[in-house]
């Protein structure tokens, strides 16, 4: 009996150990592009990424990316959420003639293993300002030192090349793939998602302080994408959108002002401000050329109740001209709007303001000349003497009407007011109507 008992547990401890499936972690690597400027939509897409590969238990999470830059506050949240991740987090920069320029460097860097492709860069990630200008003064060393630490900490970390990592931040030096990997400032230099996986099986990298070892030869390579809202904002963002959004979201509301009631344009002008101000906060924006935008807004306002010859328009025009060119602020061309998309909606702002508050206000100082308030000032004539109320007659019709003196019948008077069926009249003339 205990040697049956024995063979017993042995046999069942034997079908569990082949009955069990090969752990999660290794089945498959979650791939994630990254593209364009580092601002809190990416980083709210960065950090989901990984806490959904932590929650699938993906082998590794994979960050493809290529960027010009970005916000310091933005890459500092990237960076937290991937020196705290409990899965491998591998920043590939990719394809041929992508960058991890500014911003980039940091995130790169940071991956529990850091990967480019051939024809690639990665540096150049000096501080400037919410402008995109150089800081000067003590902010400059206080910036400068800031990110010096920070990048410098970060190498530190991931034994990477720590005074390259500083002088990145310092002297603004950037470097090709090949020297990246001579320097020890990357891991792996891939051809292809398929080559870095390869190169990735079997390295032991530190995960939250305990050894991992990466098993990516076999594993499939799931495809992810933003969510629709994260796309929609990231679209937002860009600059162009920035502008477009301002100058309709300042008509909508101007139309809905003149023109109460109407309640279509209040709402497409409030929600579209709403969005502007959103995608403005993600970019250095110069301030001097948003409040320039807001005079030609003012001026456009103007035109429509200054009779000042189109000066007002032509001003107006001017100024959101050159809001527009001041409004981003940034040597960088990725954040310039281009000059068509100026002249374009500057000309559609200006048409629009000077044609449709034009228009309403024009109608709006217009007399009525139907119902009841149309009759104010025309002439009537008394029918039945009015002491000081009586009936006149007006339009083919007798009305019920009061005069502040008593008005004999024949007489003609004019209407000064109208409450409800009841004239308020004045004597217009001393002669009798015949």
């Amino acid at each position: 009996m205990p040697r049956l008992l024995f063979l017993a547990v042995a046999l069942l401890g034997l079908a569990l150990s082949l009955g069990s499936p090969t752990p999660a972690a290794d089945s498959h690597v979650d791939v994630h592009v990254v593209e364009g400027i580092i601002n809190p939509v990416v980083v709210e897409y960065m950090t989901q990424s990984i806490e959904q590969a932590e929650a699938g238990n993906a082998g590794a999470v994979v960050f493809q990316l290529d960027t010009p830059g970005g916000l310091v506050e933005s890459t500092r949240l990237i960076v937290k959420a991937i020196l705290n991740a409990n899965v491998p987090v591998v920043v590939y920069v990719s394809p041929s003639g992508a960058r991890a320029a500014s911003a980039g460097t940091f995130i790169t860097i940071a991956g529990h293993v850091a990967a480019m492709a051939p024809g690639t860069n990665i540096g150049a990630a000096h501080p400037v300002s919410g402008e995109g200008s150089d800081i000067e003064g003590d902010m400059r060393t206080k910036a400068e030192n800031d990110l010096a630490a920070f990048a410098r900490s970060i190498a530190n970390q991931r034994q990477k090349n720590a005074d390259w990592a500083e002088e990145a931040v310092r002297e603004s030096v950037s470097i090709t793939e090949t020297r990246a990997l001579e320097i020890d400032v990357i891991d792996i230099v891939a051809e292809d998602l398929a080559d870095l996986l390869a190169q990735l099986d079997g390295r032991e990298v530190s995960v939250a302080g305990e050894p991992v070892t990466l098993h990516t030869a076999d594993a499939t390579m799931v495809s992810k994408q933003m969510s629709w809202r994260q796309r929609v904002l990231a679209v937002i963002s860009h600059p162009q959108f920035a502008l477009m959004l301002l100058s309709l979201g300042s008509l909508g509301l101007m139309i809905e002002l003149y023109n109460p009631g109407l309640i279509f344009p209040g709402v497409i002008g409030a929600i579209s401000l709403l969005l502007a101000f959103y995608s403005l906060q993600t970019l250095p924006v110069n301030y001097a050329g948003l409040l320039l935008i807001g005079l030609s807004i003012i001026m456009f306002i103007l035109e429509a109740s200054v009779a000042s010859f189109g000066m007002l328009t032509l001003g107006g025009a001017v100024a959101m001209f050159l809001g527009a060119l001041m409004l981003i602020d940034s040597p960088e061309e990725y954040l310039q709007i281009p000059l068509s998309t100026i002249i374009v909606v500057v000309g559609t702002t200006a048409a629009l303001f000077t044609f449709i508050i034009g228009a309403a206000v024009r109608g709006f100082r217009n007399q009525p000349v139907s119902g009841s308030e149309g009759m104010v000032g025309e002439i009537g004539t008394v029918f039945a003497r009015l002491a000081p109320t009586g009936t006149v007659q007006l339009r083919g019709s007798l009305w019920s009407a009061r005069g502040a003196t008593d008005i004999e019948v024949g007489e003609a008077v004019r209407i000064v007011g109208v409450e409800g069926l009841k004239l308020t009249v004045e004597k217009a003339t001393e002669e009798r109507i015949s």
